[in-house]
């Protein structure tokens, strides 16, 4: 994901800018698991309450409980596996006992994880792995919820009431609640069915004359912060996208890892790309007529993440884009 928002900069500056040493980011819950900045930990409060007082994982064991304190309290940070536990047999869901002791744990903030090996979590004692004055700066419900909501409105910039509850997974009433205190302007929007929400720093934008970012064309991620919406996805850029990794071969449409072609400030096709060698392969692309050129760039920087010198393309649809397609490549060197 970052190499299609910022190029190929390197596992190492990835890794250093999510984590760091001191920490610089946790992993908790916001739309899904996400990696959020240390600063913000203490916004999250509310939401580990909440998980605290009604929410607890079926079949969680007191003694694992205790085992896992015990383990993290004389052993340092550790992954499961270090732990003790793991996945039993029969599914990726079939959790040992200490795996879903440590998840509980996590969830309501007892356990942190601030880095992962691989793409193993790796749990600390909360105490031990946030700074102090976060870790005792507890605000309460309502101060939280106007923070988190006023953090979606600045990054999705105009909002229907769903999609701030989206972003961080609140309900209606936290929204609702936060909506209070988070300074947001009410708007209408041409096209969407109800009132919406806008932060000032984008009313500002606009009244300034609009805004003025950077169009960069690339191939996103499918779990890319512009998508991950199916619903908003739609009613903004007309685009229906799917995640298809976990729907079996013959009833995918676009194909097994479909990245979605930004051109423009555009959604404007999408591709499922493979690798043979140094070819990366394009097994499967749809792409708008016009935006040919915009895909051979976008498949062009992508060849150079995974070390590829050529890129090849199999199924296209509409089938009159080959030519266009395979031309622009050829004059960017790689076809």
């Amino acid at each position: 994901m970052p190499y299609s928002r910022l190029g190929a900069i390197g596992r190492k500056a990835v890794e250093d800018a999510f984590w760091g040493s001191p920490p610089r980011a946790f992993e908790y819950w916001g739309h899904a698991a996400c990696i959020l900045p240390l600063r913000a930990w203490p916004w999250f409060a509310a939401a580990r309450r909440r998980r605290q007082t009604h929410w607890h994982r079926r079949g969680v064991s007191q003694p694992a409980l205790r085992e896992v304190r015990a383990r993290l309290t004389g052993g340092g940070p550790q992954t499961v596996a270090q732990l003790g536990g793991g996945r039993l047999s029969g599914g990726w869901w079939n959790w040992s006992p200490v795996k879903i002791a440590v998840e509980e744990l996590y969830n309501i903030g007892e356990v942190v994880c601030v880095t992962r090996r691989g793409w193993r979590r790796v749990y600390d004692l909360a105490e031990r792995a946030i700074p102090a004055e976060l870790l005792a700066h507890e605000p309460p419900d309502e101060e939280c919820h106007a923070y988190l909501v006023a953090l979606a409105a600045n990054g999705l910039g105009v909002a229907a009431e769903r999609d701030l509850q989206q972003y961080f997974s609140l309900n209606r009433e936290a929204v609702r609640v936060g909506l209070i205190g988070a300074g947001l302007i009410p708007v209408r929007v041409a096209g969407w069915p109800g009132p919406a929400w806008a932060s000032p720093g984008a009313l500002a934008g606009l009244q300034s004359g609009g805004p003025r970012g950077r169009h960069r064309t690339t191939l996103l991620s499918p779990f890319d912060s512009l998508l991950w919406d199916r619903g908003r996805a739609l009613r903004i850029f007309d685009f229906q996208h799917k995640l298809e990794a976990y729907v079996p071969a013959p009833k995918r449409v676009h194909g097994y890892y479909t990245m979605p072609l930004l051109a423009g400030g555009r959604l404007r096709g999408r591709v499922d790309p493979g690798r043979e060698g140094t070819t990366l392969v394009a097994r499967q692309v749809s792409v708008d007529p016009g935006a040919e050129p915009a895909m051979a760039r976008a498949l062009a920087e992508a060849a150079t993440w995974v070390g590829c010198d050529r890129v090849a393309i199999a199924r296209i649809e509409p089938t009159t884009s080959r030519d266009r397609l395979e031309s622009s490549l050829r004059t960017l060197g790689l076809g």
